[in-house]
């Protein structure tokens, strides 16, 4: 565990949020550059999201995008937070994961969640229903299994080296090429279509696997001895709770040998406290709104929020959501996400801030990075965020 954000790494998770005024493909191309440049500040890791029919949102294929924030970059980690397991079939979910992780060997992460598709329409299309939520542990099992047996402990981190035989002695990293000789348990769900079905190359790989967790899903991570990504659990003592009973429960397996916790929530740093929490304006309201009409609409520029004509509950919503973020000057954010890494114990953190200002949003990242002391290295020839 750490206790102080130098000693932390730090993360990236990218919605491909769609902005007033622009579209879809532009917000795609975003992130793509997105990426890029969170490679030049030394985050750690770069993640992109599924989410199906919103309007505010257009990553809606996280493993095809994440094989272009891959093509674009050349050495941060990338990955998905997440494919949501329970829309997919597990044999599909590996050899799309199989194909990146050969495509760029040792960068590929990942993380999966047990969410559906919001909306009945939204499930129907996906031929999904809301019980699918309740098979995600049995899913998973199953698409753990089309990979190869991990020839020893998992580093979670994503430190170790990413070329390491399968028959060496030392540990391998989770996308390390491993021995595939140990059967599936005779019995288990995923036993039959496991021994008939191979899904080529992922019985050849192993690439780490991540859950992402509001707070149900900390046991499903413990039992399966995988990291924990949690955020969005309301209150500091629920998310505590969680984590704490993710530590307690968790069960070393071939995945993971001991428990990692990567905290994930929005960060936003500026020059004043007044600037950071009106970056968040825009994701906070279309968070407020989704609440209030059912859909998650594109983000406005903080100036069209603040002359809306609010009810009471959509400013009461926008106020809850502005307080569920770390935001102000680098000093505050340095003692507020200290505080935060020293309660939860968190081994990393995973940004998930989104805004209308792309300028706004890249000076904090940067500001961000210079608290935790990441190198940071030249940005790519001509990729401002609004080039």
């Amino acid at each position: 565990m750490t206790s102080a954000p130098a000693s932390t790494p730090l993360s990236v998770l990218d919605r491909s949020p769609v902005r007033e005024g622009h579209d879809g493909p532009a917000a795609l191309r975003d992130t793509v550059r997105f990426a890029q440049q969170a490679e030049a500040l030394g985050y750690h890791r770069f993640w992109v999201s599924e989410h199906h029919s919103v309007p505010g949102v257009a990553g809606s294929a996280p493993t095809v995008l994440a094989a272009a924030v891959a093509s674009a970059t050349s050495a941060i980690r990338v990955g998905t937070g997440g494919v949501m397991l329970p829309n997919h079939q597990p044999f599909v979910v590996a050899e799309q994961f199989a194909v990146l992780a050969s495509l760029f060997p040792g960068r590929i992460d990942m993380g999966l969640g047990r969410s559906v598709g919001f909306t009945e329409p939204v499930r129907r299309a996906l031929g999904r229903g809301k019980d699918d939520m309740e098979l995600f542990e049995r899913s998973l099992d199953e698409l753990l299994r089309y990979f190869a047996d991990p020839s020893g402990p998992a580093d979670p981190s994503g430190s170790a080296d990413p070329d390491t035989p399968a028959s060496s002695s030392s540990p391998a990293d989770p996308s390390t090429p491993a021995s595939s000789s140990s059967p599936a348990d005779p019995g288990s769900p995923a036993d039959s279509s496991r021994s008939a079905v191979r899904a080529h190359p992922a019985d050849a790989l192993r690439v780490p696997a991540y859950i992402l967790a509001t707070g149900e899903g900390a046991g499903v991570a413990a039992r399966a001895g995988l990291p924990l990504v949690i955020g969005g659990v309301r209150g500091r003592d629920r998310l505590l709770a969680a984590i704490d009973r993710y530590r307690a429960e968790f069960t070393p397996t071939p995945w993971g040998d001991r428990p990692y916790v990567i905290y994930s929530g929005t960060v936003a740093v500026a020059e004043t406290d007044a600037l950071a929490h009106r970056m968040l304006l825009s994701e906070a309201w279309s968070l407020a709104y989704s609440r209030t009409h059912g859909v998650f609409p594109p983000l406005l520029p903080p100036e069209r929020i603040e002359a809306l004509t609010m009810t009471e509950r959509e400013r009461r919503l926008l106020e809850s959501g502005l307080r569920g973020g770390i935001a102000g000057t680098e000093d505050r954010v340095r003692e507020e996400l200290t505080s935060v890494i020293k309660d939860t114990g968190a081994d990393e953190v995973l940004v998930t801030t989104a805004a209308y200002d792309r300028d706004a949003l890249l000076d904090s990242y940067r500001r961000l990075a210079r608290i935790a002391g990441t190198p940071e290295h030249p940005l790519p020839a001509g990729d401002r965020p609004n080039d």
